[in-house]
């Protein structure tokens, strides 16, 4: 069997290292890596294939960053005469972005039977175009791999037939699991000189934060004001970087509000282990702090995993620097949970049970 996975952002290497260490144990199937490229540079990219032991992959589509239509003409350009020379017998396409639905819509094209890692999630905020991304790809997928009974919930009430639905669990605590002892031993916060000094991480990138110049003010405010009480780490994604730079935001200091540049995953899983508090607008790092049991409060309205906060430490805030700083003190000042919620399948075998679908006809 010939298995192409088509990956493009950092949160999609996370999901495609287990599955691609999974295909190396079977002697059946030849899995090619297609990169995108939505995600350019060493820090968000490079340095992910490296930290998880991913493949090289056998195609690089250099796609770069350009508005998300651009972006999915230019890949499904660039990916058509790959799938015309390789013919694979399945694509796996893995989230929500643009690289996502580009192979999604390039596969259902040429018939090539369509795998989607992370089915099912929804925000039902169609001001999104990540939400966007999920409903055409699950509607052109054959099977959709989901990561928590929600999910299956959605597919189900959105007409998508049970036999194409498989819920094998949480891919991206695969990849944790995997990483965490190697992550806790390199001692990032100690590196960083905060030994068992309490620290923040925050991370912001999503469009309706960081473009709207008001509001990105009104979030770097909340992580200066909140820095005079507790150091707070800011890796800032290039596309935020960007925007501050353009808009002349300066973080005026007089606290311990460290900004830094973007972190490997070992990094970031490092650090977020043994924080006391993460403030994100990002979806997987919800359901990672709430798999290892820290805070986390989210930036958004809305979010595509209501099992985080149903379950899990996770909690959604207005963007607004009064609402930010208040809910970080009562998350700080709270005992962080001793016994994190255990998820079902939420168990490092996720990938086990994509590949066994594909390759052993397993239904999950």
């Amino acid at each position: 069997m010939k298995i192409v996975s088509v990956v493009g952002t950092r949160p999609n290497f996370m999901k495609l290292a287990p599955v691609a260490r999974e295909f190396v144990r079977r002697a059946d199937v030849e899995h090619i890596i297609v990169h995108t490229g939505q995600h350019y540079d060493a820090a968000m990219s490079d340095t992910f294939f490296a930290d998880l032991d991913i493949p090289e992959p056998r195609y690089h589509l250099a796609v770069g960053d350009d508005a998300p239509a651009v972006q999915i003409g230019v890949i499904m350009t660039r990916l058509d005469p790959i799938l015309e020379r390789e013919r694979p017998d399945v694509m796996m396409v893995y989230g929500d972005v643009s690289s996502t639905v580009a192979a999604a819509l390039c596969a259902s094209k040429r018939s090539i039977r369509l795998a989607h890692v992370e089915a099912g999630l929804r925000s039902r905020d169609r001001t999104m175009p990540e939400e966007l991304n999920r409903l055409v790809t699950d509607q052109l997928a054959d099977i959709l791999y989901a990561p928590s009974p929600d999910a299956v919930d959605n597919l189900r009430a959105e007409g998508i037939p049970s036999a194409r639905i498989h819920f094998v669990g949480n891919v991206m605590i695969d990849a944790l699991l995997a990483t965490l002892p190697r992550a806790r031993g390199a001692d990032y916060p100690g590196r960083l000189g905060l030994g068992s000094v309490p620290y923040v991480i925050a991370t912001l990138h999503r469009p309706a934060n960081v473009d709207d110049p008001g509001r990105l003010r009104e979030l770097v405010g909340a992580l200066e004001e909140l820095s005079r009480e507790v150091a707070v780490l800011l890796p800032l994604h290039p596309r935020t970087r960007r925007r501050m730079r353009e808009l002349g935001i300066v973080p005026n200091g007089g606290g311990a509000l460290h900004v830094l540049e973007p972190l490997s995953y070992l990094e970031m899983l490092g650090l977020m282990a043994s924080a006391r508090l993460v403030v994100t607008d990002s979806g997987g790092l919800q359901e990672e702090t709430t798999f290892l049991g820290v805070p986390c409060l989210t930036v958004r309205p809305n979010t595509e995993r209501p099992i985080t906060l149903e379950r899990g430490t996770n909690r959604l805030v207005a963007p607004e620097r009064r609402a930010i700083v208040d809910g970080a003190r009562t998350a700080i000042n709270a005992a962080r949970c001793a016994t994190p919620a255990a998820i079902e399948r939420w168990d490092g075998l996720a990938a086990q049970r994509m590949v066994s679908v594909l390759c052993d006809g397993q239904r999950y």
